[in-house]
């Protein structure tokens, strides 16, 4: 179904994907490093340097102007964390060329652009623009504010804080407000640099692609450093167990509570029991058919929203609420009840099958595009389990009433934490 070709270039991991179900091709760069505390803001930083110019198109609006030159094509950079790793992506979508009138080898063009921006930087007596990467801080400190100002995100990330203490999880994509200020252009340039030569680096192409021409473009154009690539992070997974549970309430102008709770899962994306734990999550939390959505949200109308998520490279759970701060007691009994339900079994076959179906769904509309089928696939790099398109489709219709509840039996209550308004909880 989906035909991955893999080919190492320079230390460097190419993976070609020939499709025509895309009216566009989809470059796709990511670098993949372990989340510490000392690079987390240089590498915050870094994408959003790199896309304001090239030795060629030295300013933004020089490379937007090019951009456009090449039938609209856009480029994007993105942070993320899975896991321990702390991941920088860069994407070009070009047009592809087969549809136009006139003959150009728009892929190459994309190709040398995507390598101009990650290789040949714009740069000043040798490190990057003064003025670019003050206007860059400006932003970086703007979006890391962003996640205080947005109560949802921020009740998110203290969570996160409070579970995993002393955790590179701890960090925040974004990096640390503290930290912007004191990056200068010569220090982000060395880092850079030192990206170049350690950071595990892959390279998707996705579309209308021929394996031999892009390997060829991608041999002449990304002319690497030596490269001594560090070994992948080794995942501190979640399974530490506190001997009570660690509740966090903290008080704020807000008129909306948001209870937050974390969940120890014990299983990862590199084990059999992690298509078990997608049902778990998809009964438990994961969607709008879900117990916390409809008990806790419809049936008792005590929250606003009521949903789970995983993350699967770490082996965390977390629930977000958001409720009336005089509802606090109420809505933990509750979802503390939804979770009971499912340790006991107490879930019933049709909402095994509509999981299954909505499971299924997700990851097919999630594969219909091209940025959703690399974060699939790129699981498989952040991960030492792989999981073929195929695997993904028929995993979760394979889990069984029995591994389901199994695997509620190894989830953990770890942390509560609630955002409240100044009067309190009660």
């Amino acid at each position: 179904m989906i035909n991955e070709k893999i080919t190492t270039i320079q230390n460097m991991n190419v993976h070609t994907i020939p499709t025509d179900k895309y009216k566009t091709n989809t470059l796709v760069w990511k670098m993949k490093a372990p989340l510490t505390k000392e690079t987390v803001t240089l590498r915050a930083l870094l994408p959003y340097v790199l896309q304001s110019g090239t030795a060629e198109y030295p300013s933004v609006k020089q490379l937007r102007t090019y951009l456009d030159e090449l039938y609209g094509a856009t480029l994007n950079v993105d942070l993320s964390k899975k896991g321990e790793s702390h991941i920088i992506t860069i994407r070009i979508d070009v047009a592809n060329e087969v549809f136009l009138q006139e003959k150009i080898p728009l892929l190459r063009k994309a190709l040398k652009l995507l390598s101009d921006v990650v290789l040949r930087p714009a740069l000043q007596d040798g490190r990057f623009v003064d003025h670019i990467v003050a206007q860059e801080k400006r932003a970086l400190k703007q979006r890391i504010q962003a996640v205080y100002d947005d109560k949802m995100r921020y009740a998110n990330l203290r969570l996160i804080q409070e579970m995993c203490k002393g955790e590179p999880y701890a960090l925040h994509a974004n990096g640390e407000l503290d930290d912007v200020d004191r990056i200068t252009a010569e220090q982000l340039f060395q880092y850079y640099k030192k990206t170049l030569e350690e950071d595990e680096i892959d390279l998707y192409v996705i579309g209308d692609v021929q394996e031999e021409t892009v390997l060829e473009a991608v041999a002449s154009h990304f002319l690497l450093p030596n490269r001594t690539v560090r070994a992948s992070v080794k995942e501190t997974v979640s399974t530490k167990t506190r001997d009570k549970v660690n509740e966090v309430i903290e008080k704020q102008d807000v008129k909306q509570g948001k209870l937050n709770i974390g969940y120890r899962t014990n299983v990862t994306y590199e084990d059999d029991d992690y298509y078990a734990l997608q049902m778990f999550n998809g009964i438990f939390g994961g969607f709008s058919h879900s117990k916390l959505f409809i008990n806790v949200r419809e049936k008792a109308s005590l929250a606003y929203y009521a949903a789970s998520r995983l993350e699967s490279h770490k082996g965390l759970l977390m629930v977000m609420s958001g409720i009336e701060p005089s509802n606090y007691q109420k809505a933990l009994q509750i979802i503390e009840k939804q979770m009971e339900a499912m340790k006991n079994g107490d879930f019933t076959d049709e909402e095994i099958t509509q999981t299954k179906a909505v499971i299924r769904n997700q990851l097919l509309e999630t594969i219909d595009t091209p940025r959703g089928l690399v974060e699939v696939l790129y699981h498989n790099v952040v991960s030492k389990r792989k999981r073929p398109i195929e695997e993904w489709l028929s995993g979760a219709d394979r889990v069984s009433r029995e591994e389901i509840v199994r695997v509620a039996g190894k989830v953990e209550l770890d942390t509560i934490y609630f955002l409240t308004g100044m009067e309190g909880a009660e």
